[in-house]
């Protein structure tokens, strides 16, 4: 191997580091844009010239040695601040530029976020987005995500979040399957209904509903039951149209349907509580410089989600 000198470890430590995050050799690849045989490689140069191993491999997983962590820690945050610097260097170009890498809900990114990155993407042309559609709930600062799409009421502390709009939920039904079994009147009927619902772990299915009354708030919650459960707006939805039964929904799942007489809302004085959150955020970790192609998608998302969801549905 030729002589490396310090500064061309710098790409082998970093590389490292990436390493470190992922956990694993093919991830890290992915990360980096690279071959996992050129990434194995660096390593084992870097552990070469360190004359000490860096790295532990299983046949399952990569975990750093004592050394390589301490490597990695000593040396992440002057990594970060390379990073810092020169986000801020780019954002000195008049307009927002580069790779914007997005992560949000399947259901949500569908309906509401895909429909409109095209003008954005018409106004903005030296952005790119690379959009990762996902209901798992991603590390931002782990797996290299500039911002994440949430359907929350309590983004976490050590982010800043951005209200995108308010939501509010909603159950719908097919004309025909009302026909068929009744439209409810109260809460309490929904109980001989087949009511389509967002499975809860640990939890018997049951929904909470709320109206406003002359002596206050009047609130009941309801054992519900039926033929299907899944962890997807747009499937319940279609379950729904298909007239399988009553669904719950988040208002972005349903507006399209409603607006086109698809489904009609049931029980609309009441208002079904604790079963999805109120606001759409976009949130990132905090840091003291915000690149400017995120806070152009932020505005524009906000600007464009304020007229409401049914534009990008029709």
């Amino acid at each position: 191997m030729k002589n490396t000198t310090q500064p061309e470890l710098w790409g082998h430590v970093h590389w490292l580091t990436v390493l470190a995050q992922q956990g694993s050799y093919t991830a890290a690849a992915a990360r980096l844009g690279v071959s996992k045989a050129a990434m194995s490689q660096r390593v084992s140069e870097l552990e070469k010239l360190a004359g000490i191993a860096l790295v532990q491999r299983t046949t399952r997983s990569v975990r750093l040695t004592e050394a390589g962590q301490r490597l990695v820690d000593q040396t992440r945050a002057a990594f970060d601040q390379i990073a810092q610097g020169f986000a801020q260097v780019r954002d000195l170009a008049e307009r927002p530029q580069g790779l914007l890498r997005v992560t949000a809900p399947v259901a949500l990114a569908r309906q509401q976020i895909v429909p409109r990155l095209a003008g954005f993407l018409r106004e903005h042309p030296q952005v790119r987005i690379e959009l990762n559609l996902s209901d798992r709930l991603a590390s931002l600062a782990t797996e290299g995500f500039d911002l994440a799409i949430r359907h929350t009421d309590h983004p976490p502390d050590t982010h800043v979040a951005w209200t995108l709009c308010e939501t509010r939920s909603l159950l719908v039904a097919s004309r025909s399957h009302l026909r068929r079994q009744g439209t409810p009147r109260h809460p309490q009927d929904l109980a001989g209904h087949p009511c389509l619902h967002y499975p809860r772990p640990q939890e018997d299915p049951a929904w909470t509903l709320e109206r406003q009354t002359s002596q206050g708030p009047e609130r009941v919650t309801v054992q519900i039951g039926g033929p299907l459960a899944a962890n997807n707006s747009e499937a319940l939805r279609d379950a729904a149209l298909s007239g399988l039964g009553i669904a719950l929904l988040p208002d972005f799942s349903a507006q399209a349907a409603l607006q086109a007489g698809k489904l009609v809302q049931v029980l609309p004085d009441w208002q079904p509580v604790g079963s999805f959150a109120g606001r759409i955020c976009a949130i990132r970790p905090y840091s003291a410089h915000v690149p400017r192609a995120v806070t152009a998608f932020v505005d524009y998302l906000r600007g464009a989600l304020a007229a409401g969801f049914s534009p990008a549905d029709a």
